[in-house]
């Protein structure tokens, strides 16, 4: 949220401008704090998922989803700090797994729906596919949120802003698959395979296209 200064008329305009080039100089500063914290977080996490033992995984997440909650109650309507901490969240739920981790799934999704109210673009997008993937993978009611449709129509809106990803068309073939579409599934597996890896999510992207040639062989 931005702060608004309101400087009184009868101060003079020497005072006022230089009131209004503090506030232009603290501005660019605040940002790049908080731009270097979430820099920080999305490395460590990209570390975590695609490098970290299986066994250290869960304590990292933990404390990483710790971490972005304070950043988040400190910039609460900072859409990209909800779809990470929305990411952060979905990954520490699938690595706890069993029914504990419905409650951390929930505030994932909570994170990424609020982050798409204030961005319709969800970080490029990010946000529908981790959507999709916790509706998928969520079990259904009475226990959880799951819903197959929902997760399709987070998928089908991920590949809107962001056709060529490689992370919305490996996850949303490996739902396909699941659903029993093995056609288009494969059709989304090779899309993954081919598709382009974002420039700062290159090592995590990397890894689901292997992951998507290994989907792609089996189908």
């Amino acid at each position: 949220m931005r702060t608004l200064y309101f400087l009184p008329m009868s101060l003079p305009r020497s005072l006022i401008a230089a009131a209004m080039s503090t506030a232009l100089v603290l501005s660019p500063l605040t940002a790049t704090a908080f731009e270097g914290e979430l820099f920080s977080l999305k490395n460590r996490w990209e570390h975590t998922v695609t490098e970290m033992p299986a066994n250290e995984r869960e304590s990292t997440l933990k404390a990483l989803a710790g971490e972005v909650e304070q950043l988040a109650e400190q910039h609460e309507d900072e859409a990209d700090i909800l779809v990470w901490q929305g990411i952060i969240l979905a990954s520490y739920a699938r690595e706890r797994g069993g029914l504990g981790a419905l409650g951390t799934a929930g505030d994932a999704r909570d994170a990424l729906e609020q982050a798409i109210e204030i961005d319709p673009q969800g970080l490029n997008g990010s946000a529908y596919v981790t959507l999709g993937a916790l509706y998928d993978r969520a079990p259904g009611r009475p226990l959880g949120f799951g819903n197959s449709e929902t997760a399709e129509r987070m998928f089908q809106r991920a590949l809107e802003i962001r056709p060529d990803g490689i992370d919305v068309n490996y996850y949303y073939a490996a739902f396909l698959k699941e659903e029993g579409n093995e056609q288009a599934a494969r059709e989304h597996a090779e899309r993954a395979v081919n598709g382009t890896a974002r420039e700062n999510r290159q090592v995590s992207d990397e890894a689901l296209r292997r992951d998507a040639e290994t989907l792609l062989n089996q189908l």
